[in-house]
């Protein structure tokens, strides 16, 4: 290195090149070496997590069926005032749409797009593209309602009008028991069960009871694993982990072997003489089963995050406590539980949102009273193939969930949330 000057900007290294910007180099080369380690979590993040659930919430608004599978029709029908019936060039846009999609076979997608919103739609769809071939015009307007009087109804046309456009809200709607009224209000499904929001409310509040459960019981386990001796700490480990090998489709049906009226349970009730054979209880396809199974499932999650919390507690705070006064009582509720609060909030966090997403479950033990609103989600995606009320109902539980969080990042503090 040469002698420096009277600056620091002087400084060179043995190379001759500026200290400063020698340092700096370095400091590039490190932080591009450091981006680099964390790329591969960062592409994993975005395609396991950030693309899905843009998808998800893109394919809850997206509606590309009426735009695409009546082009014609749709862009005739953008400048209808809503008054009457729509005029001569609609009907003969739809005439030239119907004979298109049913000679390429693309008007079923529009046709049980259309459905969704105006019961009976796939079958005038349908029905109509069937019988082109009587109809003698133009003019269209008379020869189309002639075809099917579905044509001549003047809330339908504002159902089409409606849906054409390239994304829509009828999907939310529709997942929180509402629809667009002919006028275009949002109002209430008329003689609807309101399933989803019974849905949802039920989703929340047994989840909540779940996390609630698994705190109860988990509190004192986790307890003796910090506190037992090595040995026999381990042993309760192994006891707890047990679980996590055999599959979650085995703990379920296992529960069922159990709580069902010629179970294990009902059996021992009835041989202790605690209820009559004839008396035997419902533990099984409700709320019980549910609640049951999911508690002994998710039970695991709240212990490990308290255990690595209280195995940091010194167990000579205790004894301090004890040594200044303060009874079994107040040491443990103003020295020990405050130290476990993390742990509790983050076993918490991790038992709420696995029992709020989970179906396989509920579907299984919880009968028509113990579904989750996941289950209605599954039942969309697999049997009705309505996605988009499925995404919109995903998304609205995305949006619970995030709710829940904050609120519990203002009561509580995520800072204080510790996995050990």
């Amino acid at each position: 290195m040469t002698l420096p000057s009277d600056t620091p900007e002087g400084l060179t290294t043995a190379d001759g090149r500026p200290l400063k910007a020698s340092l700096e180099h370095a400091v590039r080369r490190h932080r591009l070496r450091a981006l680099m380690l964390v790329l591969p979590l960062v592409a994993f993040l975005i395609v396991a997590f950030v693309l899905p659930i843009g998808s998800m919430l893109w394919r809850s608004i997206d509606n590309p069926e009426v735009s695409q599978g009546l082009p014609l029709t749709s862009r005739a029908i953008a400048d209808w005032d809503g008054q009457g019936l729509p005029g001569e060039p609609v009907y003969a846009a739809l005439y030239k749409d119907l004979e298109t999609g049913y000679a390429d076979r693309s008007i079923g997608r529009v046709a049980s797009r259309l459905n969704y919103q105006y019961s009976g739609m796939r079958s005038t769809l349908m029905g109509s593209a069937r019988k082109l071939g009587r109809l003698e015009g133009p003019p269209w307007k008379a020869a189309m309602i002639s075809l099917d009087r579905d044509w001549g109804e003047h809330d339908l046309w504002r159902m089409i009008q409606r849906e054409a456009r390239p994304w829509t809200l009828s999907y939310y709607l529709s997942a929180i028991d509402m629809q667009y009224a002919p006028n275009g209000n949002i109002v209430e499904k008329p003689g609807y069960l309101q399933l989803h929001v019974k849905l949802f409310v039920r989703t929340l509040w047994m989840s909540m009871l779940i996390t609630a459960l698994c705190l109860v019981l988990a509190y004192p386990v986790a307890y003796l694993l910090a506190t037992l001796p090595a040995g026999k700490g381990n042993l309760l480990m192994i006891l707890v982990l047990l679980p996590f090998w055999t599959s979650l489709l085995v703990r379920t049906t296992t529960w069922i072997a159990i709580l069902q009226q010629q179970g294990v349970l009902n059996d021992i009730l009835v041989s202790l003489h605690v209820i009559g054979n004839d008396e035997r209880l419902q533990m099984i396809y409700n709320k019980t089963g549910t609640i049951v199974a999911m508690t002994h499932i998710l039970l695991p999650f709240m212990i490990l995050p308290l255990y690595s919390v209280m195995k940091t507690i010194p167990v000579g705070y205790m004894r301090a406590a004890r040594s200044l006064g303060a009874g079994p009582v107040t040491a443990f509720r103003r020295v020990y539980f405050p130290q476990t609060v993390a742990g509790i909030g983050a076993g918490s966090i991790l038992v709420f949102i696995l029992s709020i997403g989970y179906y396989i479950t509920p579907a299984l033990v919880g009968g028509e009273s113990g579904r989750f609103i996941t289950n209605l989600i599954a039942y969309h995606m697999q049997t009705s193939l309505n996605w988009g009320l499925a995404a919109a109902i995903a998304s609205i539980l995305l949006f619970v969930v995030i709710i829940c969080y904050l609120v519990y990042n203002r009561l509580i503090g995520v800072d204080k949330v510790k996995l050990g």
